[in-house]
């Protein structure tokens, strides 16, 4: 008779990890407590205060936080325990991302604006630097969007720079690496890729240039005839 494995297909992320009786009784405690934490940590929590929580070392957290986001992710749930923001912490599953955006945006109007969303990249890209440098980079003063990120939560001054006047430098917070999944600013995308290539750039230039024979015509349109006579009042 062959073995029934539907018990064992049932097994959540703990038993299948600790399969082995011994493992399950020295590991299983402390998954169940990371799990605890994590669910009703607000942000992402880091490896060494689980550590100190647990009482165990830091290579043990990061080994069992590691393998345990493996065992949800083999099991097909849709959440992940992930490493964002220099901490650990539980997420839905990228594949489900439409689903979670219907929710989270049910009913909800406040979205950035272009131009926060500019600035915000700025400052990511850039940072740290000052209103000044990114007035510069983007051409109007960004004192109104920078209140409205700070508000968000996605950036704050995060030191001055020492030179003359001392301006205040801005940067983004931890709060943004939240909400982008990512556990430093190293891995934002390079920024290489949202630059269009020369030839695209050639062509708009191309495209927005006033054709010469217009600018002419428009100029004549203002100019005395040729050939005909200036009054001369002196």
């Amino acid at each position: 008779m062959e073995p029934d494995h539907q018990d064992a297909d049932a097994l959540g992320p703990v038993e299948t990890f600790f399969s082995d009786p011994d493992r399950r009784d020295q590991g299983a405690e402390l998954v169940r407590a990371i799990e605890a934490i994590l669910l009703v940590a607000t942000e992402p929590v880091p490896p060494d205060l689980l550590a100190q929580l647990l009482e165990v070392p830091v290579d043990r957290v990061e080994d069992l936080c590691r393998r345990l986001g493996d065992a949800y992710d083999e099991a097909g749930h849709g959440f992940q325990l992930v490493r964002v923001a220099g901490g650990y912490r539980y997420q839905s599953h990228p594949d489900l991302a439409p689903y979670v955006e219907r929710f989270v945006l049910e009913g909800q109007s406040a979205r950035l604006s272009a131009a926060a969303l500019e600035t915000l990249a700025i400052v990511a890209y850039k940072q740290p630097l000052s209103r000044a440098q990114i007035a510069s980079i983007r051409g109007v003063d960004p004192d109104g969007v920078l209140r409205t990120l700070q508000a968000r939560g996605y950036v704050d001054q995060v030191g001055r720079d020492p030179g003359p006047g001392q301006a205040v430098l801005w940067g983004t917070t931890t709060r943004f690496l939240e909400r982008l999944g990512l556990d430093s600013v190293a891995e934002l995308p390079p920024i290489a890729a949202f630059v269009p290539g020369p030839e695209v750039v050639e062509a708009l230039e191309i495209g927005l240039r006033v054709p010469r024979s217009v600018a002419v015509v428009d100029d004549d349109e203002h100019a005395p005839e040729r050939g005909s006579p200036v009054d001369d009042e002196g």
